[in-house]
């Protein structure tokens, strides 16, 4: 495809709308609100949000990871602390995040904090995950270089034989995360590129201002 027919690709939006009298005070209860409404559309995947985090000095990366709970304290996921992500979070702990739904013209996009989940938290949940599951966890060196996967799937062959009838213990280098909001940004797409874009933004006394910035 040459650059004029990706110049071309165009979509008008008309699904909804959004405005500030329709939206929950409360930016945590919008997005449930929102989230179910994408579950019950059926959006693949509508958990699935991309993670922004950077090195102390400032160069970015993002990738896909799954959305793993929520509540007024923040959205969880779960990753190998040695992995990438997990290097740039510990020495940079500011991070974003943006849901994508694509058919229903929405997009959701957050700024804050992250911070390790306690320990607890992180155990109920790996023990909670199918045991393949567990074992990948354990068997990758997530983000690091590898001869081949063959070394995967032996390694993975060898726990799983190891750990046939005892439980995985859950490793030291991976658990969760929750990225503590200090603005989460709620789009619509409409008309002629006139989209609605409704902001919760954090205050120094820890309410929420809702703003409504242009497209």
């Amino acid at each position: 495809m040459n650059e004029q027919d990706i110049e071309n690709l165009r979509q008008d939006y008309n699904a909804a709308s959004l405005n500030e009298t329709d939206v929950d005070a409360n930016p945590m209860r919008q997005f449930d609100k929102w989230f179910n409404e994408a579950i019950n559309y059926k959006v693949h995947e509508p958990n699935a949000m991309t993670l922004a985090t950077a090195t102390h000095d400032g160069r970015p990366s993002a990738r896909i990871v799954l959305l793993k709970g929520f509540s007024d304290d923040g959205f969880k996921f779960y990753t190998n602390y040695l992995s990438r992500k997990g290097k740039e979070i510990a020495k940079n702990p500011l991070g974003a995040l943006i849901f994508h739904w694509g058919d229903m013209e929405r997009q959701i996009r957050v700024e804050g904090t992250i911070e390790k989940l306690d320990r607890d938290y992180s155990e109920k949940y790996f023990h909670s995950r199918p045991k393949k599951s567990q074992l990948g966890a354990v068997v990758s060196p997530q983000s690091q270089e590898i001869s081949g996967r063959e070394l995967l799937e032996q390694k993975m062959a060898e726990l799983e034989a190891e750990y046939a009838d005892k439980e995985i213990p859950k490793p030291s280098f991976w658990g969760g995360y929750v990225l503590r909001p200090r603005l989460i940004e709620f789009w619509q797409g409409r008309r002629s590129r006139l989209h609605d874009r409704i902001v919760y933004k954090k205050t120094d006394n820890k309410t929420w201002k809702i703003v409504r910035l242009a497209p």
